[in-house]
This record gives C-alpha cells, sequence and structure tokens, in this order.
C-alpha cells in the first residue's frame, strides 16, 4: 500500500479546490482570491517539482499552510484575508523555487 503524506499531493488537490472556491465566488473579492490562489497553487507545484520538500522546507511548508488557510477563510467568504493568505503563500513558494534551484545548481560543481 502506497501512503504518501498529505503535503505530497497538495498542490494539485489545492490547485483543484482554489479553483472551484473562486469559481463559486461573487463578487471582486472571489475573483482576486481566484487569481491569487491558482497562481499561488501553481507555484507551489513547481517548488514540490523541484524538491523543495528537502532543499526549502520551511519556505515549502509555509507556502502550503498559508494556502490552505487562504482556502479556509474563502470557504467563509473572509476574501481580504484569504487574498493576504494566498499572497503569502505565493512569495514562499517562490522563495521556495529559488532555493530548490540554488540547491541543484550547487550539487552540479
Amino acid at each position: 500500500m502506497n501512503t504518501m503524506s498529505r503535503a505530497s499531493h497538495a498542490p494539485r488537490w489545492l490547485l483543484a479546490v482554489a479553483s472551484v472556491i473562486a469559481l463559486g465566488a461573487t463578487g471582486c473579492g472571489g475573483f482576486f482570491y481566484g487569481l491569487e490562489a491558482s497562481a499561488a497553487a501553481s507555484r507551489l507545484e513547481q517548488a514540490q517539482a523541484l524538491g523543495a520538500e528537502k532543499y526549502a522546507p520551511y519556505e515549502y511548508y509555509y507556502a502550503y499552510e498559508h494556502l490552505w488557510k487562504a482556502m479556509e477563510e474563502a470557504s467563509s467568504a473572509d476574501y481580504g484575508d484569504a487574498l493576504d493568505f494566498a499572497d503569502a503563500a505565493e512569495k514562499s513558494a517562490d522563495k521556495a523555487i529559488l532555493l530548490s534551484k540554488q540547491a541543484h545548481e550547487g550539487a552540479g560543481r
């Protein structure tokens, strides 16, 4: 039996859930949250593909948890906070990507 952690499947799953929430949201707040959450989920998936869980665990899991919290806030229509959490997730995922790329470059020396 293959047992994988919640985080190992999270980015694709989070992207799907974020998209559903965005489609069901009304008003501008939901629209902007949907865009930001989708971008953050995409960056998180890219970070995972680069091995950020190993090379930048703090940044990766910070992004993961903030995206999760963004979805939670959006589900209660608190789009201002959801947008803030999604933005923080995207920034942290970007840093995880950068650190992971640097680790890969350093390994090739």
